[in-house]
């Protein structure tokens, strides 16, 4: 017997209850997509083709399976990295229409194969769930979607439609009594995830705590080693870093005349590389808020990473070293502030910056100063130490040549799901004491 006469009997007999899914057509639309921040590329403008399926018909309370396919993306994977396998993750919104009015939320996994780079984007399917509450014909129509790329770093391209969009399928449904509300359900499965690992919290930090060790004599001779405490040290890194990062870091001082040789260290092998890192990628910097008898910021610096790093492999970031002149008499705390990581993932090429605000910290070192001709204070600075006190590191060029070769080489690499040098929120790191 054929398959049609079997489900002509099975129907005929009651059976055959499943809706048949609805055979959505292809739907394109313009599309504007916004590359993370750290980029400093204007909008980009592309177009997107979207199929849309559901079931044809449905009633009255009914929950529905709703599922968008990406067939084509508005940009490809620019040609500087190659994205490894299920590093993409889709999230996106359906607008209901017609009938009933909301949005759903779908999500796919964060599934994909290599994808080679110069080529197309491609995007695992997203699904979510409406469910019915009114009678009549409801169209569902693709809208925004967004782009989470998990490979070196953390990044979400936001795209947009930029012309009215033409429903992708539509929903018969039955009569009945309806429940009133106009609200979809299913709406919780959408891009709320980034990639990145949940933040461990703000944990508490040593404030002011009291200080180590060298408190003593940092004016004249005795004792010259000064060892700091490891506190621990919340960083904002904004959208760069969803969850932003959490390590201790330790401060510690070698009197060098009237000056200080200061060393900073964070967490060691607390990350682990999500790929292949050639060798002078990662370079650390760190502003040192003083406190106390002066004021100002003293920037420290660390190499690069001197050998590649492996796939999967053990991360530090190198001790960073700088000097301190004290402007005032009396006793200096020192306030672990700013985290910077330039990142260089090819020779030649301008590094982009990663700026961390430190949210919470706390003292790690106190020193009794004399002070010194040509030191940091309050009227002034020079040397290593920064401007204002508590001010931020500068990050980037602040003429527009600067910005624009910065942008140039970021926009080979941070295009739709390309943007891959946003720092991953590594867990470890956030979590090591």
């Amino acid at each position: 017997m054929s398959a049609a006469g079997v489900a002509l009997m099975l129907g005929g007999a009651g059976i055959l209850l499943a809706a048949t899914p609805a055979q959505a057509a292809e739907i394109t639309f313009k599309t504007e997509c916004i590359p993370p921040a750290i980029s400093n590329l204007p909008p980009i403008q592309g177009e997107t083709t979207v199929a849309i399926t559901a079931p044809a018909t449905a009633k009255v309370g009914d929950t529905v399976d709703i599922s968008w396919k990406t067939v084509k993306a508005a940009s490809k994977n620019p040609d500087v990295l190659d994205l490894n396998k299920d590093v993409v993750q889709p999230s996106g919104n359906v607008t209901v229409g017609g009938a009933q009015s909301g949005t759903v939320a779908v999500q796919g996994p964060r599934q994909n194969p290599p994808i080679p780079k110069n080529s197309p984007m491609v995007l695992s399917e997203m699904k979510g769930k409406l469910k019915i509450e009114k009678a009549g014909d409801i169209t569902l129509t693709p809208d925004k979607y967004t782009i989470n790329v998990n490979q070196i770093m953390t990044t979400e391209t936001k795209c947009s439609p930029k012309e009215t969009v033409k429903a992708g399928a539509t929903i018969k449904v039955e009569g009945g009594s309806t429940t009133g509300g106009a609200t979809t359900g299913g709406a919780t499965t959408g891009g709320a995830t980034t990639g990145g690992a949940t933040t461990t919290g703000g944990a508490t930090t040593t404030g002011g705590a009291t200080t180590t060790g060298g408190a003593t004599t940092g004016g004249s001779g005795g004792q010259t080693d000064f060892p700091g405490k490891a506190v621990d040290v919340t960083y904002d890194c904004g959208a760069v870093v969803p969850g932003g990062i959490k390590t201790p870091v330790t401060i510690s001082a070698k009197k060098n005349g009237g000056a200080y040789a200061l060393t900073v260290k964070t967490a060691k092998g607390a990350m682990a590389s999500p790929m292949a890192l050639p060798a002078g990628a990662l370079k650390p910097s760190m502003n040192i808020k003083l406190g106390g008898a002066d004021s100002g910021t003293v920037k420290v610096t660390g190499p690069a990473n001197a050998e590649p790093i492996p796939d999967k492999a053990p991360v530090s970031l190198s001790d960073m070293s700088g000097t301190y002149t004290p402007g005032k008499t009396g006793k200096v705390t020192l306030t672990p502030d700013q985290l910077t990581i330039d990142v260089t993932m090819s020779a030649g090429a301008p590094p982009i910056n990663v700026p961390c605000k430190a949210t919470t910290s706390g003292v790690s070192l106190e020193l009794d100063t004399a002070a010194q001709p040509g030191g940091s204070g309050t009227s002034g600075t020079s040397g290593s130490a920064a401007a204002a006190a508590g001010g931020l590191a500068e990050t980037g060029a602040s003429d527009d040549g600067g910005i624009k070769a910065l942008a140039l080489v970021a926009g080979t690499v941070v295009l739709l799901g390309g943007a891959v040098f946003t720092f991953t929120p590594w867990r470890r790191l956030r979590g090591t004491r």
